[in-house]
């Protein structure tokens, strides 16, 4: 059967034992073996319909095999996981790739970070799967992303828990004001329209606290911004800062770090890779280069993997 969209026409020609119909995840074939194959819609909602009963091991809207166009939209995953339309049997092939990724490596890259298959033209597939799709990572996990200035490094972080059914965003800078900073208010704008609806932010600089209660994913955006904000707290930024304040920061950094290794949930931070063998030209800047370095050394350290961002490219270091 060959069909050009999830919202192409039913068919007129079923063979016996099929069935086919529109649902509001995408265009679903019953099988005559009871399999069910499911071509998602690039909007398909992130809620499980009316009337289903959360505890059903195979609900009604359940499918085993589930072709998602991931260059469209790769958020379809994470939402028909939380919909409970791909459960942990569920086999999702990841299709679409074109141009728009820039080599068939990194399709399969993308596709292995949201537990999807990416099949090679003209594999064949069985519906259910007889080969078990290929598992994402899962908490306690860590992943920290590094990388310079519109590098690529955030996008890089947000598409690794598109495939999440809950994902908590922990926004660790500043609330923007586009009455004194503009361009600020416009960046974390853009940031909060890439974000599925269903993901939920927590703005608040107290990292360590949410690292510790979490469970689910987590998106850690920023650790430079949490540093900051932190030596700022700490009196490090004035002209005659305290006596104490590097051992407070200190302290603050232990917690984080503790509370990063300590985590049961699948975290993904973004960092600031600082330095280069550029020397800042002020003595703020050294200290805050000093210190974020010394920072991104410690959690790689606690990290199942670090990853380099530059130039939308993505290179993982071992």
């Amino acid at each position: 059967m060959s069909l050009s969209s999830p919202d192409a026409p039913v068919p007129n020609l079923v063979p016996d034992g099929y069935s086919v119909a529109q649902t509001p995840y995408g265009l679903r074939v019953d099988g005559a073996d009871g399999g069910r194959l499911l071509y998602a819609r690039p909007d398909a909602p992130a809620e499980p319909p009316e009337g289903v009963d959360p505890g059903d091991p195979r609900p009604p809207h359940r499918a085993d095999l589930v072709l998602v166009d991931v260059v469209e939209s790769p958020e379809t995953i994470g939402a028909l996981r939380r919909a409970g339309v791909v459960g942990l049997t569920t086999a999702v092939v990841a299709v679409g790739g074109d141009h728009r990724v820039h080599s068939p490596a990194e399709f399969a890259r993308r596709a292995r970070l949201w537990g999807a298959l990416a099949p090679s033209d003209g594999q064949e597939l069985r519906c259910p799967p007889s080969a078990w799709p290929p598992s994402r990572p899962h908490g306690p996990y860590r992943v920290l992303v590094t990388g310079g200035a519109r590098s690529g490094k955030s996008a890089e972080a947000e598409r690794r828990l598109l495939g999440e059914p809950e994902v908590l965003y922990l926004a660790t800078g500043p609330a923007p004001d586009p009455e004194e900073d503009r361009s600020w208010a416009r960046r974390v704008a853009e940031h909060r329209a890439r974000r599925p609806s269903w993901w939920r932010t927590v703005e608040t600089p107290d990292a360590a606290s949410v690292l510790a209660e979490a469970d689910g994913a987590v998106l850690f955006d920023c650790v430079g911004t949490w540093l900051a904000r932190a030596m700022e707290d700490c009196g490090m930024w004035a002209e005659q800062a305290p006596a104490d304040a590097e051992e407070r920061l200190a302290a603050r950094v232990d917690a984080l770090v503790a509370a990063w290794r300590a985590s049961g949930a699948y975290v993904v931070a973004v960092t600031n890779e600082v330095g280069s063998g550029v020397v800042p030209p002020t003595a703020s800047g050294g200290l805050f280069r000093d210190w974020l370095g010394r920072l991104n050394q410690l959690l790689a350290a606690e990290s199942e993997e670090v990853v380099l961002a530059t130039a939308g490219r993505v290179v993982p270091l071992p």
